[in-house]
């Protein structure tokens, strides 16, 4: 077989089973579609959202509000993250046992029980009082160690042949990070970096338990005034799969673009 006969079978073999996949994600999604209308055509009362409609505006900012908290939360945890792992590769032996330890805690601490200790324990030892941004802190402080992983494993990634051809080169401090080491960190680091913020955007929700106006507060205070379970909460749970999923999509499309 020629050479152009073998692209032409493998163009359409690429068709085929492109098609096929594409296919199976179309009845994969209607599967669940389907679920969630026999989930709701089982309810007792009609689904019917206009019934909501008055706090669509109240909803509207909660979900600002989480993207809000979960992007502060991102940012600062990402910054702790990268001066937590400075201290765990200190010469300083105590640096690095305090690291083991701070992770440690915060590996065997739940969420909400960091975020409850945060606002009602440890805020109160500082003098205040303000529960919503003490939750947050709580937040950032359990991401923290994970963020810490992500920048271990990416700087772990540069080898030591690397650093060598960089001495034999006379490569400069400023050279070394600028073409070398800044480059393949972050390359690493995104991919892991968005699911932590998916990670930080659902564990957001909890916030709603220090009466902080994000949005699962705001649609379980809805639900509380209507009885409009059904419309409130899957509402709530199409918003937060409105910022999850896309997240999802571009850490694929970065693990295929990058080849990570």
């Amino acid at each position: 077989m020629d050479r152009p006969t073998e692209l032409s079978a493998e163009r359409s073999r690429a068709r085929r089973e492109l098609g096929g996949t594409a296919a199976s994600y179309v009845f994969a999604i209607a599967t669940f579609v389907l679920f969630a209308w026999f989930v709701v055509a089982r309810q007792r009362r009609p689904f019917d959202l206009t019934t909501i409609a008055p706090y669509f505006d109240a909803i509207r900012s909660g979900f600002g509000l989480t993207l809000w908290a979960s992007f502060v939360s991102l940012v600062a945890s990402t910054t702790l993250g990268f001066l937590v792992y400075l201290l765990s590769v200190s010469r300083v032996g105590y640096f690095r046992a305090f690291t083991d330890v701070f992770t440690e805690i915060i590996y065997g601490t739940p969420l909400l029980v960091m975020i409850m200790i945060t606002a009602f324990v440890i805020g109160p030892a500082f003098g205040t009082t303000n529960r919503a941004v003490m939750g947050i802190l709580g937040l950032i402080v359990y991401i923290t160690p994970y963020m810490t992983n992500i920048f271990r494993s990416a700087i772990s990634s540069i080898g030591s042949e690397q650093y060598m051809a960089m001495d034999l080169f006379g490569f400069t401090a400023y050279q070394r990070y600028r073409y070398i080491i800044v480059p393949q960190v972050i390359r690493i680091l995104m991919p892991p970096l968005m699911n932590n913020f998916s990670l930080i955007i659902k564990g957001s929700a909890l916030l709603n338990v220090l009466s902080y106006r994000e949005l699962f507060y705001e649609v379980a205070l809805m639900t509380n005034n209507t009885f409009r379970f059904v419309e409130g909460f899957l509402l709530m749970w199409g918003l937060y799969l409105v910022i999850t999923i896309p997240l999802s999509q571009v850490t694929k499309w970065i693990n295929r673009r990058w080849g990570i």
